[in-house]
């Protein structure tokens, strides 16, 4: 009998907490996985999970074990990726799950790239700033910006974006520019995830200002076209505004005191149940943002 069978179904158990949920990553039914499972621990002669109606636990010697296999069972995938990379014509569909306008215009730009080099591949992409169940959703990877919450998933970063603070001419000219962070208190200010804001001063991090403002919003198309309207002063990564920068529409504000920044982040459930597609797309960004600069 093979020695490594049911090692699989095991750690996907492990890692997905159940069986049911284990065998939607395999591709295959939770009869199969609970089956091999079972006998895996008939073959150590230890129980491996501990099984209620209601959750699947690791015991003592089920983490013990998990360890130890877990690392074998990626080794063994990548070592199979490797060899077929190569060969492989990339097909079906890879599902993205999106957001901000980092995004929206260079993840974009990237993926329709990738996507020329596999003809046989669509992608959908879908742009939100939702929660996602990778599971239930079919979404092989999402795009998230920010601080991210210790979720147990996998985070590989794409890029840090350094912030910036601009106005719109107009507004300058009726209200003035701010010369020092806590003069924001005394302007309106276009609130996009946060009205708390982090500036920097020779590299170092000042306290957060507490910005107030006449207009919100999640999407940074809307926060830009309010700035240009003089609604206010925005901050945002640099690159959301290097256009309006460019062409006149937009004066800097506070240039000294830019420099601290947020990340965007590539995020997904585990490497392990990745199909291939999802993880040659990974590298795929990974590489080609490897030297962004905004």
């Amino acid at each position: 009998m093979d020695s490594f069978e049911g090692i699989n179904e095991f750690v996907a158990v492990a890692e997905c907490h159940g069986f049911s949920a284990a065998a939607k990553q395999l591709g295959c039914s939770t009869s199969h996985v609970s089956r091999q499972v079972s006998r895996l621990e008939e073959r150590v002669g230890v129980a491996l999970l501990a099984r209620s109606t209601r959750m699947v636990s690791l015991t003592e010697s089920g983490h013990t074990y998990y360890q130890q296999c877990k690392d074998l069972v990626i080794g063994l995938q990548q070592a199979n990726e490797q060899v077929t990379s190569q060969q492989a014509q990339l097909s079906g569909t890879l599902r993205v799950s999106a957001a901000g306008a980092f995004a929206e215009n260079h993840v974009a730009a990237a993926l329709m790239e990738f996507a020329k080099d596999h003809p046989d591949l669509t992608i959908e992409m879908n742009f939100n700033t939702n929660m996602v169940n990778f599971i239930e959703d079919g979404i092989d990877f999402a795009i998230r910006y920010g601080r991210l919450d210790d979720s147990g998933l996998v985070a590989r970063k794409l890029v840090d974006r350094p912030m910036a603070a601009a106005a719109s001419q107009n507004y300058i000219e009726q209200f003035g520019s701010p010369t020092q962070p806590e003069q924001l208190k005394l302007h309106s200010c276009i609130i996009a995830n946060s009205d708390q804001w982090l500036f920097e001063k020779d590299g170092k991090p000042l306290n957060a200002v507490r910005v107030h403002g006449r207009w919100k919003s999640n999407n940074s198309s809307a926060v830009l076209k309010a700035c240009e309207e003089g609604l206010g002063i925005v901050y945002l990564p640099k690159s959301s505004f290097n256009g309006g920068l460019a062409n006149g529409k937009l004066v800097p504000v506070l240039e000294e005191y830019w420099g601290a920044g947020t990340s965007s982040w590539i995020v997904y459930q585990n490497r392990r149940f990745l199909p291939q597609r999802a993880r040659l797309a990974i590298d795929f960004l990974v590489a080609y943002f490897s030297d962004w600069n905004e």
